[in-house]
């Protein structure tokens, strides 16, 4: 082979190269940083990974929302009226939080079932709800749909 074509061959094989260690990390990278939406049925179901950041939305369970006295940590329920997950949240919610509307929550769950929630975000207006709570709730309504309760995998 004339030395010439062996230099670019060589060269031609470490742009490859360098292109494919490149992708390599970049997938490992996004695949690290993802952040995947878990309806609460698939929470109780166990489907939802433990310790790692992931959102969950569904309507807040009205009677839920209890607040401490002596800092800013709220509890709520999230359900998709075939299960519950239990929510802690520490800071200043949305104006629009409010018992029996949308709600997606962005955090971890435990080992014990409960989701300790970084950012809660509510809907907007009226006519507004997530694309992931509205897909997922008309999902767990034509599943069950002559289940008259709410069934929960945790206690709360």
């Amino acid at each position: 082979m004339h030395p010439v074509r062996r230099q670019r061959l060589a060269i031609v094989l470490l742009i490859v190269a360098g292109t494919a260690v490149a992708a390599a990390l970049l997938g490992y990278a996004l695949r690290e940083n993802i952040n995947l939406f878990y309806p609460p049925s698939d929470i109780a179901a166990g489907k939802a990974p433990v310790g790692r950041d992931i959102r969950a939305g569904g309507m807040v369970l009205e009677g839920s929302i209890k607040r401490a006295t002596d800092s800013l940590q709220v509890s709520f329920i999230v359900t998709d009226y075939q299960a519950n997950v239990p929510v802690t949240y520490t800071g200043i919610l949305p104006d629009l939080f409010s018992e029996g509307e949308g709600v997606v929550v962005s955090g971890q769950l435990d080992e014990a079932g409960l989701f300790h929630a970084d950012q809660v975000l509510a809907k907007h207006d009226e006519n507004y709800m997530p694309p992931e709570v509205s897909d997922a709730l008309e999902k767990a309504k034509a599943q069950a749909p002559a289940q008259s309760g709410v069934q929960s995998k945790s206690q709360y």
